[in-house]
């Protein structure tokens, strides 16, 4: 199977050599051709270039792209969109005033999708699941991360990686499966943390390792939840069973979960919607990358990441969904990459290049996937005709993409 798609108005994130991570500075350009043409063979970029260098190509399925602009498609490094159910009463309950730590205190929140999960088939939840998956996918979404965290058992959690294996083997979306045993604290175990805590690192984990299908180790790193010792404890016991830290901080209250990632080598740590500068200078010289999730400050109403200060400091972003019945119910990027610039300040550039490259990079998959360079994978958008690039986060509530080619495939609209 091959595809030539020509008389591309602009062809974004190009690069002669393969670019697996933009920080500070180099965020704010983002490589473009105009006028351009890609050649795609089987799940492989083979050649692009402008249109006035253009020899015939054979292709087995020809495009013209003329008025259109092509793309890396989305990486969406944080999203929890493996739930059953939803939590429509919690959206009503936060309208007439109640805050997240008052309807998760009265037995909402993650023990609601928890008790939800645990009642449900493994093949409704999937079916659930792949569906959703297959809605974000049509808005450009390529490649995406999904966390357990909504089982709390071991058996619920193993369910739900084996919902996420079944989905990564049936999609042709890239997933990045990451265990979040240590989300919430189960009502069996309101009154004895360290017990749960016992039952994950020595449970839940080996269990969840030796079935060979995630490589990443979440926490929720927050007061009422796991605080620093405890996070660090899980961490260790990810790290003797070779799981990496993805790990959400930050997000209501600063503890030094930022810090603590870096440690122990997380590949991202997110939320971020409290930060100071000693949580900048923990970041500065590690391989941690950055999240913000401004969906959910949408959704919640609590602070944006302070986008600009980690860019400016030379760091690098990514911004993502955290697509979740709670807190972030819309796995939408289009609307991520708008909401970026209006609200974490960031221009086009850097909000195109943080839901790209960077956000491939969060999920540990940059060196083949996130831009558009000869020999990696062929996960590309065709946009409906627009003048420029920044007409993607400007028409922030529209849908912006004509056309998806995942693994080499062009999917049916």
């Amino acid at each position: 199977m091959s595809i030539l798609i020509l008389n591309i108005k602009q062809l974004l994130q190009v690069h002669e050599t393969n670019v697996t991570l933009l920080k500070g500075e180099e965020m704010k350009t983002l490589t473009v051709l105009e006028n351009a043409y890609v050649y795609l063979e089987h799940d492989t970029i083979i050649e692009y270039g402008e249109m006035e260098d253009y020899r015939t190509i054979e292709a087995d399925t020809i495009i013209d792209a003329t008025g259109k602009i092509v793309l890396p498609s989305w990486c969406d490094s944080h999203t929890h969109i493996v739930y059953a159910g939803n939590r429509t009463s919690e959206f009503v309950d936060r309208i007439n005033g109640l805050s997240y730590a008052e309807i998760a205190n009265k037995g909402g929140g993650i023990l609601n999708s928890a008790k939800v999960l645990q009642d449900t088939s493994e093949d409704d939840l999937y079916d659930q699941s792949i569906a959703r998956l297959n809605e974000l996918i049509a808005m450009g979404t390529g490649a995406i991360e999904i966390k357990t965290g909504y089982g709390l058992t071991l058996e619920a959690e193993l369910k739900m990686l084996r919902v996420i294996k079944r989905i990564k083997q049936e999609s042709l979306a890239v997933i990045t499966p990451t265990l979040l045993a240590a989300h919430a604290i189960p009502e069996d175990y309101k009154t004895k943390k360290e017990a749960y805590i016992k039952y994950i690192t020595e449970q839940l984990i080996p269990e969840a390792a030796a079935s060979n299908i995630t490589h990443y180790i979440d926490v929720f790193c927050e007061e009422g939840y796991f605080d620093i010792k405890d996070t660090e404890t899980i961490l260790k016991a990810g790290q003797a069973h070779n799981l990496r830290p993805k790990i959400h901080v930050n997000q209501f209250n600063i503890l030094g979960g930022i810090a603590l990632g870096v440690k122990y080598n997380a590949l991202s740590v997110d939320h971020l919607e409290e930060l100071n500068e000693n949580d900048i200078k923990a970041l500065k010289g590690s391989d941690t990358i950055a999240v913000a999730l401004p969906g959910c400050s949408y959704f919640l109403g609590i602070s944006y990441t302070k986008a600009r200060n980690i860019i400016d400091a030379g760091l690098p972003l990514a911004i993502a969904t955290d697509y979740n019945p709670g807190s972030a119910p819309s796995g939408n990027m289009n609307f991520i990459v708008g909401a970026a610039c209006v609200k974490l300040k960031l221009t086009p550039e850097e909000a195109i290049n943080a839901a790209t490259v960077n956000g491939a990079y969060a999920m540990g998959i940059s060196n083949m996937y996130g831009s558009i360079t000869r020999g990696k994978k062929a996960n590309l958008l065709i946009t409906k005709p627009m003048e420029h690039y920044s007409e993607i986060p400007y028409a922030f509530a529209h849908n912006p993409i004509e056309q998806v080619i995942i693994n080499g495939q062009l999917l049916e609209a």
